[in-house]
């Protein structure tokens, strides 16, 4: 039982220092590698290339296929180059098996004792995380010791002998075995170790080995498919691809596993040699025959997991994958092009509030109260996202940068709902009262709309870049929209003194919507405060007379 125990503590330390590995270069180098994984796919050998390197980099085609499924959910992806990536992630991680069962005793401590030093002394930089994910390494080289020395003993006991002398070279049946043994350790690359362990040491044949690989790479799939259970569609049809995909190279291997065997037998290699060197054997050329038929595939994909018709109205998300959240830095991003859509949203209201001044597009309650539900949806989304941010992980920089988000996506929410009650304001004036604007006072309307709509694409983009000049000049379009809205007050009231008859029946409508558009306004330059800073702004305020 003590020797039992000893090798499923070895399994999970492998699997810890993966799961140690992939978080450290995501924190360090996600953005790189998504950056990396989303415009390399133009050609498929560039994509299958790039599911190589990524793999290799994170030890994980669990980490890339959870990467991959993502982008594509959000639609930063097409389903075909996605499939070549994850055709390269199998390539990649029977190339870091390769790499793992060299001699790297010396390794693990090193790596391990450097790795505690950087990260406990500078646990926030960049040198830190490189110092965690030297541990992650030292712990799976360790981990990999100590399976083979867990699993020796395991192979001389007769009982296992016996329970493995049930699997006679059925392919089918050693690779649901070899399924199931990556399913519980959570990992293909642990299943295609201990596979090589045991061949070495003569428990099982070089056939059965086959089988319990080929059944490893299978339950690697099943696990990744189950990891995109969460997704949409779209996500779950790159983890369908990919399972296919592994489905098929068992069906090839069928009629050649015969001579297979005799050919492999014949190189006079160590067993263990053997396993190892089949894993990636078998992986390259499966993935390269398979790399032709990724349209195919995705066809048949799409057809077996077609969209679901959306019965519900309110907008849905996009960027906010859930598998970032354990990379800060990834997870504001996507959070930050969360919010650039609920700008975008806004910008669709105040085309609508324009349509409504002119009085040429009729506006229906409905699709105001649909618009102003996904601004509420989204918004929602993004704060509860925001709120799963470990913030003890967070440097000072991204600290700023999520309270930034969390104050600008609560001003374009807060933005709608004005605008909402303005398009009411407007219809309202015109349907029940039939009251109409003067020439005047609707150009002068459609002119501070005009400006409006100008500061508010300016704010997003501040927002989105933080680009200090691109702030000045915010502020300085700020102070150029509280000049002309006093101005236009100042010309309607000489329009009521001159006793102008649309601009009487108006009045009270047309200064309510000049103070409504001025509270918009403050809200969309907001963004520039907290990128100059509390001195810069208030230098900028007192040069320019104040707000």
């Amino acid at each position: 039982m003590l020797t039992l125990l000893n090798l499923l503590s070895a399994i999970a330390l492998l699997i810890w220092g993966t799961h140690i590995v992939r978080t450290g270069i995501l924190r360090v180098y996600g953005s790189q590698l998504r950056r990396v994984l989303s415009h390399n796919v133009g050609k498929r050998p560039m994509a299958f290339v790039a599911g190589i390197a990524v793999t290799a980099l994170v030890q994980s085609s669990n980490a890339t296929a959870l990467l991959v499924t993502s982008f594509v959910g959000q639609g930063l992806m097409a389903l075909t180059p996605a499939l070549a990536i994850m055709l390269g992630a199998d390539v990649g991680t029977a190339l870091m098996a390769r790499v793992l069962t060299f001699d790297l005793s010396w390794l693990s401590p090193l790596l391990i004792f450097l790795g505690v030093v950087f990260f406990l002394s500078r646990k926030q930089t960049r040198a830190g995380q490189l110092g965690r994910v030297g541990i992650g390494l030292g712990l799976m080289i360790l981990a990999l010791q100590l399976i083979v020395a867990a699993a020796t003993p395991i192979t001389e006991a007769k009982g296992i002998h016996v329970l493995f002398a049930s699997l006679t070279g059925d392919l089918l049946l050693d690779a649901v075995v070899g399924a199931l043994f990556a399913l519980i350790s959570y990992s293909s690359l642990a299943a295609v170790l201990l596979t090589a362990t045991l061949t070495g040491s003569g428990v099982i044949g070089l056939p059965v080995a086959i089988g319990l690989v080929i059944g490893a790479n299978i339950g690697s799939g099943i696990l990744a498919f189950l990891n995109a259970s969460m997704q949409s569609q779209a996500g779950r049809r790159v983890a369908l691809g990919s399972l296919l995909y592994k489905l098929i190279g068992l069906v090839l291997v069928i009629p050649v596993l015969d001579p297979l065997v005799h050919w492999l037998d014949s190189l006079k290699w160590h067993p263990a040699e053997l396993v190892i060197g089949f894993h990636l054997l078998y992986n390259t050329l499966r993935c390269l025959l398979m790399l032709p038929t990724l349209g195919l595939m995705a066809r048949f994909c799409n057809w077996l997991l077609p969209d679901r018709p959306d019965m519900n109205a309110v907008a849905k998300a996009r960027h906010l994958d859930p598998t970032a959240l354990s990379t800060p830095s990834l997870a504001l991003s996507n959070a930050v092009r969360e919010t650039l859509r609920i700008g975008d949203l806004v910008d669709s209201m105040l085309g609508h509030l324009l349509d409504a001044l002119r009085g040429s597009q009729p506006i229906l309650a409905k699709d105001l109260r649909r618009i102003d539900d996904d601004i509420d949806a989204l918004y929602t989304a993004v704060k509860l996202y925001l709120a799963q941010v470990q913030q003890e992980d967070l440097s000072e920089t991204d600290s700023r940068r999520w309270a930034e988000i969390i104050e600008f996506s609560s001003n374009l929410e807060r933005a709608g709902d004005l605008i909402e009650r303005m398009l009411g304001k407007i219809q309202d004036e015109k349907t029940a009262q039939r009251h109409a604007f003067s020439d005047s006072g609707l150009e002068e309307l459609t002119a501070l709309h005009e400006r409006l709509l100008g500061n508010l694409r300016l704010g997003l983009s501040v927002f989105f870049s933080a680009d200090a000049d691109a702030a000045r000049q915010l502020l300085r379009e700020k102070r150029r929209f509280r000049i002309q809205e006093r101005r236009l007050t100042h010309l309607h009231v000489e329009r009521l003194h001159k006793q102008v008859v649309k601009s009487l029946e108006t009045s009270s409508l047309h200064l309510e919507l000049i103070d409504d558009m001025k509270r918009l306004n403050s809200l969309f330059c907001a963004s520039a405060y907290a990128v100059l800073g509390n001195h810069e702004t208030g230098a900028l305020l007192a040069e320019e007379g104040g707000e």
